[in-house]
């Protein structure tokens, strides 16, 4: 994942309502109705939201009828995942040492 892809993801997922729309999208396929009755704001908010996820490449969206639905891409999530990882392993590496140092004060 590039540099900017990665910019743009992380953008994506620091609003508490893209994640609760990407949370309800792991369950099932949405059209914006449906998203738009899960919270207080208007239908154009929801479509600003599903822009922002879609140009991220966490959401893609195709019509079916007269519907357009939302469908969860979490390959970028899981890209995303990778890249923190590498920090769960330094934390992981940091609290050790930490450990290891009160033990050799006791």
């Amino acid at each position: 994942m590039s540099d900017d892809q990665l910019d743009l993801v992380f953008g994506a997922l620091a609003d508490r309502t893209r994640r609760a729309i990407l949370a309800r999208l792991a369950r099932e396929d949405a059209n914006v109705g449906d998203l738009t009755a899960l919270f207080t704001m208007s239908q154009p908010a929801i479509s600003k939201h599903l822009k922002v996820l879609e140009q991220a490449g966490l959401i893609s969206r195709n019509r079916q009828g007269t519907m357009r639905l939302s469908h969860l891409e979490a390959e970028p999530l899981k890209d995303a995942t990778g890249w923190l990882a590498d920090y769960r392993e330094y934390w992981t590496e940091s609290y050790a040492r930490l450990d290891e140092l009160l033990e050799s004060l006791d």
